[in-house]
């Protein structure tokens, strides 16, 4: 469905922030972008959107490059939800989740009761339906993330992307947004692509991960075959115990020490 193709990218031409980066992502697939602080997961995740354009290669969605699209168009495919969500004025829950419904109006037209019923389906199939009416800026960091999920859904897209969604979140919080991606992605067939620096998020809940590391692809695969020690040590420079943990059957990465390059 969504495929990079040598992807490019540069803030200036003598510091590339990606390099011949290619992967494809399957409709269906829930993935995530690993990779060190500086290493190009944020960049990615914009050019996959559409929100910047690569410099070398091409982004396709459904075999039509993103530079077709117009944004309306796009914004209806891919939704990205932030790392956070800044807000230059108050709104209400609500108000933020119709947000969403914005690739679907037509100049001048104003939400109507199917847009509210779309907004009310996604604070629903987040768990967000008692917040309706709060304030978004009185909310703690885990229900901003869940509504700016529900925000997302509500533009009714075929892709979710994520850029470090529990950061900053408490364990419980974490959880509970790990659970509604595998959720969403189960129930109702979201494909989700995940940045984080979450190796324990990667390995619970995501099929297939891409390691990045100084812009360029390092392993790229399915999960298993991926998330090994050897990979975590050209990854980060660390030494880890990567096994399947006894009662989860899920692997679990266990940091051991940091290894000089």
């Amino acid at each position: 469905m969504l495929r990079a193709a040598d992807l490019g990218f540069a803030y200036d031409a003598d510091r590339p922030v990606l390099a011949g980066v290619s992967l494809e992502v399957r409709a269906g697939a829930l993935m995530a972008v690993l990779g060190p602080n500086g290493s190009g997961k944020t960049t990615l995740l914009r050019l996959l959107a559409g929100i910047r354009r690569p410099t070398s290669g091409a982004v396709t969605l459904d075999g039509r490059l993103l530079a077709a699209y117009t944004r309306r168009e796009l914004a209806a495919r891919v939704a990205v939800v932030p790392q956070e969500t800044q807000l230059a004025f108050e709104y209400t829950v609500m108000e933020m989740v119709l947000m969403g419904r914005h690739p679907h109006l037509g100049l001048f037209e104003v939400e109507g009761p199917a847009d509210l019923a779309a907004a009310r389906d996604a604070l629903a199939a987040t768990n967000a339906a008692h917040l309706e009416d709060r304030d978004f800026g009185t909310l703690s960091g885990g229900e901003k993330q869940r509504v700016a999920i529900a925000a997302a859904l509500a533009q009714a897209t075929d892709v979710l992307l994520l850029d470090e969604p529990t950061s900053s979140l408490d364990l419980g919080a974490q959880l509970d947004i790990a659970a509604l991606l595998v959720d969403l992605n189960a129930r109702r067939g979201v494909t989700v692509v995940v940045s984080t620096h979450d190796l324990a998020l990667a390995a619970s809940i995501c099929r297939d991960l891409v390691l990045l590391r100084e812009g360029r692809v390092l392993a790229a695969g399915a999960t298993a075959d991926v998330l090994t020690a050897a990979h975590v040590r050209a990854l980060y420079d660390v030494d880890a115990d990567v096994h399947v943990h006894p009662a989860t059957g899920q692997l679990s990465v266990v940091p051991l020490r940091r290894t000089p390059r």
